[in-house]
């Protein structure tokens, strides 16, 4: 695995991990909200296992990929058109976790001839929505944050500055002392499983500052940018029932916008522990469908 550049035709640079050319499934995945394109190690293990290139791009902002400043959900497509015309890769399947939900769900709607399938990993809906609570039993560090996101860029930088604080010094029970109201049982126990790939993905993505985090939240509360009916590829929606960061209304309002759209509840499963626990599921789900497209 090596962490790559590409300098795409806007001039930006888009960082992006690769664990090589030496497999033809291809499967791309989206990081979370704070995160960076680094694979946890069950997502190498998994990956390995199943004969699966695993690529990672780093959004734009966080890390050493540049700011797109004013960027939607939907402008990741055009990010990974350029990635994988880089790359020679014609076709792949693609997930999201978290933040990275929507962003997965954009390349699906947006590049339907080159991605076949789509999953969403405790991924949120969209804001703004008549038939979505959109904060209802989130924790209350989510609700201060996305209150901020409403407000604008200012407010949230402060309060993001103050977090990026703790996050990139924090160990392991930092970690799950100052994430306390989003954490539940099963995701204080995936924390301390996923240990220092947590903390360090933490710091590297807020490495140069908070600018990915700010944009990622102000892209959730404004329109997406794409429309979620014209996804017509397999999609599935896996949500953990014990998650206060995306909590389970989310996963059914997908599945009701979702033509093609499966959801897999998890009852005893929360934020963290669903991708921790299922995410060779998620990969052989995938990849199955790449195997139809060959």
């Amino acid at each position: 695995m090596a962490i790559e550049h590409l300098q795409l035709s806007d001039g930006r640079i888009l960082e992006y991990f690769d664990t090589g050319s030496n497999h033809q499934d291809v499967i791309i995945a989206h990081h979370g909200t704070p995160g960076a394109g680094m694979p946890m190690d069950y997502e190498l293990v998994a990956a390995a296992e199943l004969g699966i290139r695993l690529i990672y791009p780093t959004r734009p902002g966080y890390a050493s990929s540049s700011r797109h400043p004013g960027r939607t959900v939907a402008s990741v497509a055009h990010d990974m058109a350029e990635l994988l015309d880089h790359l020679e890769i014609t076709r792949c399947a693609t997930y999201g976790t978290s933040g990275g939900g929507p962003h997965a769900l954009a390349c699906g709607a947006l590049l339907p001839d080159r991605i076949v399938a789509v999953a969403s990993v405790c991924g949120i809906g969209a804001y703004g929505q008549e038939d979505l609570d959109f904060l209802a039993g989130m924790g209350q560090d989510n609700l201060d944050e996305f209150g901020l996101a409403l407000k604008g860029s200012d407010a949230l930088s402060h309060y993001l500055n103050q977090a990026r604080d703790e996050l990139a010094a924090a160990d392991v029970d930092a970690i799950v002392a100052g994430m306390a109201t989003l954490l539940t049982p099963v995701d204080v126990a995936a924390v301390h499983t996923l240990g220092k790939g947590l903390a360090d993905d933490f710091a590297h993505a807020l490495s140069v500052g908070v600018d990915g985090w700010v944009d990622d939240d102000l892209a959730f509360v404004r329109p997406w940018g794409f429309d979620l009916d014209a996804i017509r590829q397999p999609v599935q929606i896996w949500q953990g029932d014990q998650d206060l960061m995306v909590p389970a209304q989310h996963s059914r309002w997908l599945e009701r916008h979702l033509p093609t759209g499966e959801l897999r509840r998890l009852p005893d499963e929360g934020h963290l522990s669903t991708p921790l626990h299922h995410s060779a599921t998620i990969m052989a789900w995938l990849a199955s469908h790449l195997h139809d497209h060959q």
